[in-house]
């Protein structure tokens, strides 16, 4: 009876984590149509969309880990993949998109990078 108990706890688990992953990806959705400018929209993308993710992943991890009595290891290369790709890849969205010249929100209170531009463009004459 114990092995049972133990279970179905983690099948709530697994269920828990995958609702939680669905409702990340569905705010980070949200966030991707209703925020104003590019910057804000790779937060959203980056931020929940990969945190969504990386719960759902974890949730089938969990099912096949007890189910099957298996370890996969694709899930696992997924879970680090999308841990490690994603965050990087709104990074460099979001630096590019800078470089090139895309306004800032017009109600943005403040541009951490404009200085270190500045700093950088000046020591490319010298």
């Amino acid at each position: 009876m114990n092995g049972e108990m133990a279970k179905t706890i983690v099948e709530h688990a697994v269920a828990l984590l995958v609702v939680i992953g669905a409702l990340l990806s569905l705010l980070s959705a949200f966030g991707l149509i209703r925020l104003p400018d590019v910057y804000l929209r790779s937060h959203a993308a980056t931020k929940s969309a990969t945190l969504g993710v990386l719960c759902v992943l974890a949730g089938a991890f969990l099912y096949f880990l007890i189910h099957l009595e298996q370890v996969n290891a694709k899930l696992l290369l997924g879970i680090v993949f999308v841990f490690i790709t994603s965050p990087v890849a709104g990074h460099l969205t979001g630096r590019a998109a800078y470089r090139s010249g895309v306004p800032l929100w017009g109600r943005s209170v403040r541009d951490d990078l404009k200085a270190a531009m500045e700093r950088d463009s000046g020591e490319d004459r010298s």
